[in-house]
């Protein structure tokens, strides 16, 4: 796998792990019953995002990890996706 390919590919591994850690124990304001005036009561609390942003660089080396591993040792290439059946007519020459 090409070294920028690689980047691009753990770019988008982290943006996608960091979407699904953000979520990870947020409190809301309205949960600790002191909610700030003139924002939303449905607003974190403590984001945390010093720790969220450590744990998706961690799921994000571990699942990138995996990958590079079936890609390079493995032999996975694009073909070996299945992709839709081929449809043309098996007389046509």
């Amino acid at each position: 796998m090409p070294l920028l390919s690689a980047i691009a590919v753990y770019i988008v591994i982290w943006w996608i792990v960091l979407f699904a850690v953000l979520p990870w124990g947020v409190r809301t304001q309205d949960e600790d019953g002191d909610v700030v005036p003139g924002s939303a009561s449905s607003a974190p609390q403590r984001p945390m995002l010093i720790r969220k942003i450590v744990a998706t660089t961690l799921v994000s080396a571990a699942v990138f990890a995996i990958l590079y591993g079936v890609v390079v040792y493995g032999g996975l290439t694009i073909d070996d996706i299945p992709f839709l059946p081929d449809f043309t007519p098996k007389d046509w020459k």
